[in-house]
């Protein structure tokens, strides 16, 4: 039966229609929130998907160039794989949504969000992310939601809900935040170095707006909510747990404290192995073949509960560390002789190498996607080969977590990357995890700033990373335990990833991962300000003594860049028929030029004389020929009346009659001009029809 809901966010119109649309889909909504529509459909499997021990939860957020009034760039002319900006906005809705599904459930979800229509004023991103939840919490899928989102965007120190496109443009904060009606569950941000303080109440303000959508997608589940089906249970078999527990908790909680992940790991796969054969050994190979599955989970679930204890009960990490107590760290620049910046960032068994590579405008990177920008002049990749994390399996292109850890390094570094004006390159860092023990990301982050200042950019502060855990008492949500700088375990099997880059001024990224129903203000309150203490001694005792400052001079390898600005109306004149002087200028003095729609020339070249002669030839072409002026030219046809000089001006010509040429009378002008002679004349007269005379005697008797 077709149903409409309506309510508002932000003071625009929020409509939820279900029932006219898929109807075989699980639940399904429709969203429209001014003129954007985003259809979310939510499906589950029958049956639980065999031979996994995760919950196998799929999200896609799908671009259709058609919402924004576009074709399709590609050969087949539809939509390819989906842009960055698609996977970021499926991991942003996936995130909430995951702990709010029950911990033993294994059927396959698929969650896809379609956007059919585009009002660049109203978020489809939002949309969907609202939708997802409103679908699911309709369905007859199991889940404890429902949720909501907003974009939240910080206007000359105002703070702003859903901004419109004008607004975000001069909006110093980009922030997504998602939650229930009693927590936050998921905060995504980029920022201007917004301030603690500020940013907090941001989110606040977000979350007042969330907690009112949450209030009415409830109402429509009371109103038409599928009854949840039932499913089976994939909880660890009590007896089990049971027999795994008291015979080997201690020897369990002995062998995860260790540094070395390493040797962790190798113990426990040795104390796994123990555990299998003393079961098998009581209970039987046929018991024992039946509980294979129950053995491993139950494993997994004392490791986990022995690191939770210690953090919890005891204050104690596995390798030893105080709970607010960084890695190790350290750093190096200039580690690789023919790139343009390069610098290598370790903290503890994590390390990452960076590399900065400077490049010409016309090389930033085209964006075809369903938002208004078109294009972006920094950016920021990630890689994350097998061998980091000491595995063998063959690389396949990123993934979505990469893709996602790049974007976040990214947002960290744009607000203090130079503007084109200040620094005319276009520039990619690319961060390379060589070994991961966690906190890569922010790894990533840290090794990004020191390899674009080896790279002499010019940026405004450098920028640290650092990530916080959680552990809480699941007696009591007020109960927890922080901690600064967590390792792979402590994110594995810790309750929440907090991650901050930021300046000694403030703010520019936020990711923020949850494994619980949500975070309270306290707790990010108290997360804001570990990671700012964190990030200052990052910063002032290890990345600064190393270098405090951008390299004055760019690497010999990097292009050099002479500019100039030329009228509009010569642009034409530059590039000439079918690019053919612009051509002539680069085959001639090997450099490359990017020019504006304004006017601006840039030429590169690692050459400082050829980019000096580019320029040189590209004024004289722009140059207007007058009366007096000064002009090096080509002598391009001798007649026996005098000789036809090219200027260099657009192919402009000018007549040199032999009269003109000396002091001295001249009898036969090839005695003294051939073609292609290299000759510097004054011009002049030129006459009503725009003939040009020149002169070279005149230009003698002023010398």
């Amino acid at each position: 039966m077709f149903k409409t809901f309506e309510t508002e966010l932000a003071g625009r119109k929020l409509v939820f229609e279900t029932g006219k649309m898929a109807g075989l889909a699980n639940g399904s909504v429709l969203v429209r929130y001014g003129d954007t529509c985003v259809i979310v459909n939510v499906t589950a499997s029958k049956e639980p998907k065999e031979g996994v021990d995760f919950f196998p939860l799929s999200v896609d957020y799908e671009e259709k160039l058609y919402a924004v009034g576009k074709i399709p760039g590609s050969f087949q002319k539809r939509e390819g794989k989906p842009s960055d900006k698609a996977i970021l906005t499926s991991r942003a809705i996936d995130r909430p949504l995951r702990p709010l599904f029950p911990k033993d459930f294994r059927n396959d979800v698929v969650v896809v969000a379609t956007v059919l229509s585009v009002d660049q004023d109203n978020s489809p991103e939002v949309a969907a992310m609202i939708g997802a939840s409103a679908a699911l919490s309709i369905s007859d899928i199991p889940f404890g939601g429902p949720t909501a989102a907003v974009n939240v965007g910080l206007v000359n120190g105002e703070i702003i809900i859903n901004p419109t496109e004008k607004q975000r443009k001069e909006s110093d904060l980009t922030l997504t935040v998602a939650g229930t009606e009693a927590k936050i569950a998921m905060i995504e941000a980029g920022a201007n170095e917004v301030p603690d303080d500020t940013m907090l109440e941001a989110i606040k303000k977000g979350h007042e707006e969330i907690k009112k959508i949450c209030k009415f997608i409830e109402k429509m589940k009371e109103e038409i909510g599928k009854p949840k089906f039932e499913y089976k249970s994939f909880a660890v078999d009590e007896d089990v747990y049971k027999f795994v527990e008291e015979n080997y908790h201690d020897e369990m909680k002995e062998k995860v404290q260790e540094v070395d992940k390493e040797v962790r790991d190798n113990n426990i796969s040795e104390l796994t192995d123990k555990i299998v054969n003393d079961y098998t050994e009581k209970f039987g190979e046929e018991l024992a073949e039946e509980h294979q599955a129950d053995l491993g989970e139950a494993i997994y679930k004392l490791e986990k509960k022995c690191v939770r204890d210690m953090i919890f009960y005891e204050h104690k990490r596995v390798d030893g560390r105080k709970l607010d107590e960084i890695r190790p760290l350290s750093c190096e620049v200039g580690l690789l002789p023919r790139v343009h910046g390069s610098a290598l960032f370790t903290r503890g068994q994590t390390q990452v190498l960076s590399v900065a590579t400077l490049g010409m405008i016309s090389e930033e990177q085209t964006l075809d996607g369903i938002d208004t920008e078109e294009s972006k002049r920094y950016m920021h990749q990630y890689n994350f080969p097998s061998y980091s994390v000491g595995e063998a399996r063959p690389s396949r292109g990123p993934g979505r977590r990469e893709i996602g850890h790049g974007a976040l390094a990214e947002k960290a570094l744009v607000p203090v990357i130079p503007s084109e004006e200040e620094f005319p390159y276009a520039i990619r860092v690319v961060s390379e995890v060589l070994s991961s023990n966690g906190s890569t990301s922010q790894a990533s982050i840290c090794g990004s700033t020191l390899a674009l200042m080896d790279a002499g950019v010019p940026i405004k502060r450098p920028v640290a990373g650092i990530s916080t855990g959680l552990v809480t008492n699941p007696e009591d949500e007020n109960d927890y335990v922080m901690l600064t700088d967590i390792q792979g375990l402590e994110d594995f099997f810790g309750d929440m990833d907090f991650k901050v880059g930021g300046t000694e001024k403030g703010i520019t990224a936020i990711q923020v991962d949850i494994k619980v129903d949500g975070l309270s203000y306290e707790v990010i309150k108290e997360a804001f300000e570990r990671t700012r203490i964190a990030r200052k001694y990052i910063l002032e005792e290890v990345m600064l003594p190393v270098i405090d400052k951008p390299r004055a001079e760019i690497s010999k390898y990097a292009p050099r860049i002479v500019n100039t600005k030329i009228k509009v109306e010569k642009i034409k004149d530059v590039i000439g028929p079918g690019g053919k002087m612009i051509n002539k200028i680069i085959d001639e003095t090997g450099v490359k030029i990017d020019i504006e729609e304004d006017g601006q020339v840039f030429i590169y070249s690692s050459d400082q004389e050829k980019a000096q002669e580019a320029l040189e030839m590209i004024e004289d072409i722009v140059r207007d020929v007058e009366v007096g002026g000064i002009y090096y030219g080509e002598v391009v046809r001798i007649m026996n009346f005098g000789a036809f000089v090219d200027l260099g001006c657009n192919g402009k010509e000018g007549l040199l009659h032999i009269s003109k040429i000396s002091k001295e009378r001249i009898k036969n002008i090839e005695d003294v001009l051939h073609v292609g002679d290299k000759v510097t004349v004054k011009v002049t007269d030129i006459d009503e029809q725009g003939r040009i005379n020149l002169s070279m005697k005149d230009l003698a008797g002023e010398q």
